[in-house]
Formats: C-alpha cells, structure tokens, sequence
C-alpha cells in the first residue's frame, strides 16, 4: 500500500505542483524535470545526489511487510519488486543500497529528519504527498479493491454494507476508503498495521473484507495459495511513485533518470516478470 502502501490516484491538480505538472527545468539530458521541490528551492545549494555519492549510500525506508512490494522472505531478507528496482539504480548509481523498515504512519518524519534518503515501497500518488514531497514519475498502476474470503457470500460493495472491513493504518487505502461513500455503509473500518495482519484476521473471521492494493491482493492470492476472492468494485484507481525530500531534486532527477535507462534496455522488464509475470509497469 504501503499497500505500506497506501496504488493516476489522485488527479485534481495540487495548488503548487502536481507529479505531472510542476517546476519545469531541463535535466543534463533534455529531459523534462516534472518534480516538486519547493518555491524557495536553489538548484546551487541541492547537495543530495553529492550527499549519497560521498557516503556510498542509499538509503531506502520502507514498511517492510508490504508484498510483493517490500518484504521479509522465509530467510527473513527484505525482498520485492521495489527492493530489486533500488538494487538496480543504485548499482548504476555505483552506491550501496541500505534498506531500512520504517513505520509508515511515521514516513514523512523519517524522510524530513534525513534518516532515509527516498520513500520507495508502493507508496500512492496523492495531493498531501505531493505537497509534502518531492515525487518521481509515476512507475506501476494499481486498483484499489475489496478480498473477502472465497467461501464467503459477498459479491460486491454493496454486500459488504454494516460489515467490518480491515485497512493499513497511515496508507492512502486507509484514506480512500474513510473519505468514501462506502465509510458511511461499513458497519466498522478497522485500521491494521499491516496488511498481513489484516489477512491473518480476515482468516479468523474477525473481518469481513480487506481493502488495499490491487497489486498486493493478487499477489497473496497467487503466490500464497490463499483462499481469497478480489471483488468486482474498483473503489479507485492510483498510481505509485518515489517520495523524496521537498529539495532534493538532484536525487530524485538522477533516480528518474536511470528507471527510464532501465526501461529502455529491459531491465524493469526482466524485473516486473519476474514478480508479475510481465512488464505492467508505467515507466517512459
């Protein structure tokens, strides 16, 4: 959701600078810069693409139980399809990626007081991160959608009207779903830490539903063998980017730059069919 990750989502235009639409310069390259650093921001004092080459590191936060996205493996190793994308830019970076979970109520925090240097792990597009970050392009499309259990009656939306439904606290599900109508049919929305213990409930009965990802939903269902059901409704659809400091444009330019190398020589395709069975990402 994340997700952890918390899945274009949010289209209304932000009041200074959308992922699309914003301080237009020119990367070394040609290549527009459609970031959204700050009014205030001096392209002459951007030390952070400098900051990470001189301490050989990259440092990633990320909810680390957010499959297939970010998350622990039987070996309890941090995997997924973003871990593997970071792997990639930063070797071309010619730095060292350093993962570290962070707790996604608290990103924005992490982010701000410099202990991580980007947000990557499925995190949705929408107006309050575009304020409060500096956004990549965006690179994966997702639903946002209800699994109930298959053995269960429910078919659609409508069905889950006075029912408990479970959603990740601090992701963006959790905002879409509480700023719905649906918030005002459910019989209660309760918020989880994770969307794996959101499941776990879900299998006990304490849940009618889960609401999340898309990308996520059909993950534990296809690679876990689950017994879950993805209902029709699509309550919305969204985008995922990369959230970096409001000022580091420099970082996040050079970041941007290498996905779409990536994309060019099939390296995000070899990377996206290993975990999706194709390429279904949105990077150009």
């Amino acid at each position: 959701m994340k997700m952890k990750k918390i899945f274009a989502a949010f289209l209304a235009a932000a009041s200074m600078a959308t992922l699309f639409v914003g301080c237009k310069t020119q990367d070394g390259d040609g290549m527009e810069n459609t970031g959204n650093p700050s009014p205030s921001y001096d392209p002459a004092e951007d030390k952070s693409l400098v900051s990470v080459q001189e301490k050989g590191k990259f440092i990633l936060g990320l909810d680390d139980s957010f499959p297939p996205m970010g998350f622990r493996d039987e070996n309890n190793e941090i995997v997924g399809f973003d871990i593997d994308l970071a792997k990639e830019v930063t070797s071309r970076m010619g730095v060292e990626l350093v993962v570290q979970p962070i707790s996604w109520d608290s990103k924005e925090m992490e982010l701000n007081s410099g202990n991580i240097d980007c947000i990557w792990n499925g995190m949705s597009i929408n107006d309050e991160r575009k304020e409060a970050m500096n956004l990549s392009k965006a690179y994966l499309r997702n639903d946002m959608v209800f699994v109930v259990l298959d053995s269960s009656a429910y078919n659609s939306q409508a069905d889950l009207a006075g029912k408990k439904v479970a959603v990740q606290n601090g992701s963006s599900a959790q905002e879409i779903l509480e700023g719905s109508e649906f918030n005002g049919q459910a019989g209660e929305i309760i918020g989880y830490d994770d969307n794996v213990t959101a499941f776990m409930d879900l299998d006990a009965n304490g849940v009618d539903a889960v609401f999340l990802d898309s990308v996520v939903a059909n993950y534990f269902i296809t690679s876990k063998n689950k017994p879950y059901r993805i209902l029709s409704d699509v309550l919305y659809e969204e985008e995922y980017a990369i959230g970096f400091r409001k000022n580091d444009q420099a970082l996040r330019d050079e970041v941007q730059k290498i996905l779409i190398e990536m994309k060019a020589d099939g390296k995000v395709d070899e990377i996206s069919t290993k975990w999706f069975g194709s390429d279904i990402t949105i990077i150009e």
